[in-house]
């Protein structure tokens, strides 16, 4: 069987810096609590073994508020601006994990908000970074996932429109809904926030699919990017299996194939996609 890694599986700049972070941040604590707001990344198998250092995993915002003392990392999706504002008057010591591509668009959108511009945010609106990139951006934001939704966006005609987009969303379908949106006769400017690495990622997914008998994608079942590069591999490759771990492949699939691919999301640790590489070409 003829295996096709892509160059670009697993841990992107902002996930790899956001982990080494709290690694470090676990190894040098001074007995003080450590905190992550929300999981650090989307990957079960990165945040039991940060749970495992004594990293504790504040789930909502109420458990946040509790705190008295410790230190609070702010995840790669990154947050509201009044998390900040919260845990300052707290006094509660915050390092700040957000991937600098995330920080890049809350600024833009803060900035344009202020400028008076309404804000269109492309992408999904219960994904942490979304909801974190709102809190940026000022009362006259709006959230766009579909057509259906970019066809019934109304805007106030008199205003000005900033589109950007989710770091991770499928650049294809931005262009889709930009093209929809653009057709409206507002004054809109579009500034394609989609991270570089997650384009090339999507690029090269979609590539070695088409070129395989069947392909695996390596993630977390809640990580966006993941379930993206999932819906463009099942589109150029009908064999198209997402799992977790070598634990959810049933080998037996693949009996009968001759070239498969891999990839992975940004979340997913080399080990997990070298397991499930190694695992493939051993059997077969």
């Amino acid at each position: 069987m003829n295996v096709k890694r892509a160059k670009t599986a697993g841990f992107c700049f902002g996930v790899k810096r956001a982990v080494e972070t709290v690694y470090e941040q676990a190894k040098n604590s001074d007995a003080a609590p450590i905190y992550t707001y929300g999981p650090i990344i989307h990957n079960e198998e990165v945040v039991k073994d940060l749970e495992n250092q004594g990293v504790i995993v504040l789930r909502t915002e109420q458990e946040l508020e509790q705190l008295t003392e410790g230190t609070v990392i702010i995840r790669s999706h990154g947050v509201a601006k009044y998390i900040y504002e919260k845990l300052e008057k707290k006094k509660i010591q915050i390092v700040d994990a957000t991937c600098p591509f995330v920080k890049k668009i809350h600024r833009i959108v803060n900035r344009e908000s202020a400028a008076g511009k309404q804000i269109v945010i492309i992408g999904n609106p219960k994904h942490p970074e979304v909801e974190g990139i709102r809190g940026w951006a000022g009362e006259q934001v709006f959230v766009v996932e579909t057509k259906e939704d970019a066809a019934s966006l109304v805007l106030d005609p008199a205003r000005a429109v900033c589109v950007v987009a989710q770091t991770t969303f499928n650049y294809n379908k931005f262009q889709d809904l930009v093209e929809i949106i653009s057709k409206k006769s507002y004054d809109v400017s579009v500034l394609n926030t989609i991270c570089g690495a997650t384009r090339e990622r999507q690029t090269e997914a979609r590539s070695i699919a088409e070129e395989v008998d069947a392909m695996i994608v390596i993630g977390d079942k809640h990580s966006s990017n993941t379930q993206k590069l999932f819906e463009i591999c099942k589109g150029a490759c009908k064999d198209t299996y997402y799992i977790q771990t070598l634990d959810d492949l049933d080998l037996n699939q693949l009996g009968s194939v001759e070239t498969v691919g891999i990839t992975a999301g940004a979340s997913t640790p080399n080990n997990i996609i070298e397991e499930v590489q190694n695992n493939v070409r051993i059997i077969f």
